[in-house]
């Protein structure tokens, strides 16, 4: 007898281990969700994160602006959501429908407006405001606005992390897009083949600075995502490398 409620003590354990692992109802965080840049998306390009075309960096028009409370002064650029209208809450939803997006852009406080009329990012509302074409996947264009909840979720990337220098000769200006796993990224270090590793500083959205003369000189870079997993990406650059230029290794998180 003792035996049989030790199994169904260890069975009663696995089964909560399960559970809690598995994504549930309580991953899930409530929030707002409204639309801008067009039906093409056209107007969602450039943006706080500064991907420039979301077409060519590969970002396309599940994108979305995050309101102050979720943007986090652009640490959270690159991070990926699942987001669903609210349907317990509004009859202008598309039901069962999920969309992951990618945070490209910052959704700005207008304290001139309510937070419950028109100041939908004022803080600290947890709102979206989504790609037209996204958001039209999970609610009715005519309420304009909906209840959403949402979840974090890594991101999928085809090809590579990118880097792209800009800058000039003593200050290197570095945009890192197509980041995979946690998408978002907590600190970079850069090196020359002629120097030791140096810290870089996020200067704005996913672009990171460096002063330092790296002219003639191959570079690396370490990137360390907000989930802690690193990737070293050596000699990303050749030492011909040129300002505006894109590089990548092909190396990239899961």
């Amino acid at each position: 007898m003792a035996s049989g409620r030790a199994l169904l003590h260890l069975a009663a354990v696995a089964v909560a281990c399960l559970a809690a692992a598995a994504p549930g109802a309580a991953d899930w965080i409530t929030g707002s969700a409204t639309f801008y840049g067009g039906s093409d998306a056209s107007g969602t390009m450039g943006g706080a994160c500064g991907y420039g075309n979301l077409y060519s960096t590969g970002y396309g028009t599940n994108t979305a602006a995050l309101s102050p409370a979720l943007f986090n002064d652009g640490a959270a650029c690159g991070e990926c959501y699942q987001v669903t209208c609210d349907q317990s809450s509004s009859s202008s939803c598309k039901q069962g429908v999920i969309v992951t997006v990618t945070a490209t852009n910052l959704c700005p406080a207008d304290y001139s407006k309510p937070n419950n009329n028109g100041g939908w990012c004022n803080p600290p509302r947890k709102h979206m405001d989504m790609a037209q074409p996204a958001w039209e996947k999970i609610g009715v264009y005519r309420a304009g606005i909906i209840p959403m909840k949402y979840q974090r979720v890594p991101c999928s990337r085809s090809g590579g992390v990118r880097f792209t220098i800009n800058g000039n000769s003593y200050f290197e200006l570095v945009l890192i897009t197509n980041v995979g796993g946690a998408g978002s990224i907590s600190s970079v270090q850069i090196k020359g083949s002629k120097t030791g590793w140096m810290a870089m500083s996020r200067n704005w959205g996913a672009n990171w600075q460096s002063g330092s003369y790296l002219n003639g000189q191959a570079i690396s870079f370490t990137v360390t995502l907000t989930n802690g997993k690193k990737l070293t990406f050596e000699n990303c650059a050749p030492s011909n490398w040129g300002f505006g230029q894109t590089f990548t290794t092909g190396a990239q998180f899961n």
